[in-house]
């Protein structure tokens, strides 16, 4: 499935400042039923979100009218837990198309490569540096620029690089997953397999 091509991205950001956001609480287990990418959105941290009758927690943050962005930003370990790529498809159905955290569960990260979210890792300080900017102002922006993979608080100025694979920069840059690369190389093969 073809993915929004991702190059530079300035917007506010949405923060989550808990450590060890598990992928059960990204999308509780008994949303899992679908099969299709489309619709977890809808459940991304139901059972933050949402109370026991079904009301939305006022004080959570993406019940909160202030916060907006296509940027989520989580505490460290952001991810752990289940393997559950349904975590990712609903940070990305949701709207989010970037996540930043200062480590992340490695199945989560490839499973958001996969599927047109970039994890973008940052030091501690630099993500305590985050959490105070927008505590200061709701609207301050973070940058990301993939093609020079760097990371910047807009308002301070404070920027840092950050790694990503090779491969999967070339698939976000293209809005491919790894079938639409593999069909984007396809005359490539042809000419490979005819030499042979």
């Amino acid at each position: 499935m073809p993915y929004d091509k991702f190059k530079i991205l300035e917007t506010p950001c949405v923060p989550i400042n808990i450590e060890n956001i598990d992928t059960d609480q990204i999308i509780p287990a008994r949303f899992l039923k679908a099969t299709e990418r489309k619709g977890f959105g809808d459940n991304l941290f139901r059972d933050w979100r949402y109370n026991k009758a079904n009301k939305k927690v006022d004080s959570f943050v993406l019940n909160q009218p202030g916060y907006s962005g296509k940027i989520l930003v989580g505490g460290k370990n952001f991810g752990s837990g289940s393997s559950r790529e349904h975590a990712a498809w609903a940070i990305y159905d949701y709207g989010f198309r970037a996540v930043v955290s200062s480590f992340f569960a490695d199945i989560f990260k490839n499973n958001a490569l996969n599927n047109g979210l970039l994890p973008v890792q940052v030091s501690e300080s630099f993500l305590a540096d985050i959490f105070t900017q927008v505590e200061k102002d709701k609207n301050s922006k973070i940058k990301i620029d993939l093609p020079e993979q760097t990371i910047t608080i807009v308002d301070s100025g404070r920027s840092e690089q950050f790694e990503i694979n090779k491969h999967k920069k070339n698939c976000l840059l293209n809005g491919y997953d790894d079938i639409d690369y593999l069909l984007s190389i396809k005359d490539q093969i042809k000419t490979f397999e005819a030499s042979r």
